[in-house]
């Protein structure tokens, strides 16, 4: 039967390529959505990981941890640097990376931060950050020291020990640049596909120059020289500031003990619960691209009812053919079935061997191109249910078509009418 159904769509392989060539369309589009789906929240979850607790002046948790972790958007609030101090000598905090924001080069985020960045933030699987080229900050002996990420090297075209000019607010134009002082990469950070890789991280000092906070008496001591040596903070005010715990579960009673600090109206999150709630306003988009990707399938399968409708016209000669040869009601019916299973299978795999293609070859465009990072890992179970979901919803489709060909069978004879 499978063989007599492939020779008579091999007869008519224009039409039947063109069916193939539609549902494989629809199945990479649901597979891509679906893995897309699937690793950019995966990602999203560990934007940042192995920091307990983010620490920002009273705002909501959304603002704070677009802030802080993806450089969107200014805080309306700061807090002191008598409040970053208090922070420090909270029991059982073991690290503390503090962030300044507020201005930018050509759209991209500049972060006023301290080399604690580079030895003490993780993201992913608690992976360090780490330098393609180049070193932190102390590796020189001035202030005016810049590192970036990986797409921010690539968009500005720097390497290490090119100038760079930072500009006062986070607009793509700015007319107020710190040209007064002049900045020079001393660092490339390896990509990291978080938003990392689009950040131009400067010293809090560094900042502090920049904007009059700081002036500097000797320029051979790196920012924590600075913030002891002298009276006055590099920087007045931060942005946010991330701590790390002893034990994380210290976090939940650091987090009341800071959000009830006297002196100074403080917020501290937990990202990981952040990170989870915020996903949870973006399920409409989820939701709504499935449907799409969905929609598409039904259009494909859709053609391909309408190619074996159209097609029993042209083959009832061979629909009276087989019964006068005795093919029963079964053979009529198994021969569409087998028909539209086995032109849904081959679109299957075009459209699953297509997205491993793209993902396999074109997975560095589309991190450069759309920041989208995918991998070409194995089927998940989901993504075979919905593989089996469409080859099932073809051949509950096909029957419809076969049942009017058996129909048809019988009322026609072998004489083709003219």
């Amino acid at each position: 039967m499978f063989k007599l159904a492939l020779a008579s769509l091999w007869s008519r392989r224009g039409s039947v390529w063109l069916t193939v060539l539609a549902i494989a369309v629809s199945t990479l589009l649901l597979l891509g959505v679906e893995r897309i789906r699937v690793q950019t929240q995966e990602n999203f979850a560990t934007t940042i990981s192995g920091t307990d607790l983010i620490v920002g002046a009273r705002t909501g948790s959304t603002e704070l941890l677009l802030s802080s972790v993806f450089h969107i958007g200014n805080l309306s609030n700061t807090l002191s640097w008598d409040s970053y101090q208090y922070l420090q000598q909270l029991p059982s905090v073991t690290w503390h990376i503090p962030m300044a924001m507020g201005d930018s080069v050509q759209g991209l985020p500049v972060i006023a931060t301290s080399d604690a960045l580079f030895e003490h933030f993780k993201y992913g699987a608690k992976q360090s950050l780490e330098f393609a080229n180049g070193a932190n900050f102390s590796s020189r002996a001035t202030p005016t020291v810049a590192v970036l990420g990986a797409d921010a090297a690539a968009e500005l075209q720097l390497k290490v020990d090119d100038p760079l000019t930072i500009a006062h607010g986070t607009g793509d134009i700015s007319f107020s640049q710190h040209d007064s002082h002049p900045f020079t990469v001393s660092g490339v950070l390896a990509r990291t596909g978080t938003p990392i890789d689009r950040g131009v991280f400067i010293p809090l000092a560094g900042q502090g120059l920049v904007h009059g906070d700081y002036l500097p008496s000797d320029s051979n001591h790196d920012d924590h020289d600075h913030a002891s040596e002298h009276a006055e903070p590099p920087v007045y005010t931060l942005s946010a500031v991330l701590l790390g715990l002893e034990n994380r579960a210290f976090a939940l009673r650091l987090q009341r003990v800071i959000n009830t600090y006297d002196d100074e109206a403080l917020s501290a999150i937990m990202p990981g619960l952040a990170l989870q709630n915020f996903w949870r306003t973006l399920n409409l988009f989820e939701r709504a691209l499935m449907t799409i990707s969905v929609l598409v399938v039904i259009t494909g399968l859709l053609g391909m009812l309408t190619t074996l409708l159209a097609s029993l016209r042209e083959r009832r000669r061979e629909m009276a053919v087989l019964r006068s040869i005795g093919a029963g009601p079964l053979t009529i019916l198994g021969l569409l079935v087998c028909e539209a299973a086995a032109v849904t299978l081959a679109g299957v795999t075009l459209g699953t061997a297509t997205l491993y293609a793209v993902l396999l070859f074109g997975a560095d465009v589309l991190q450069d191109t759309l920041g989208i990072h995918v991998t070409a890992s194995l089927l998940t179970l989901r993504e075979v249910y919905l593989l089996a979901a469409i080859v099932g919803a073809a051949i509950l489709l096909s029957f419809y078509p076969a049942w009017r060909a058996y129909r048809n069978a019988l009322a026609d004879g072998l004489t083709v009418k003219v």
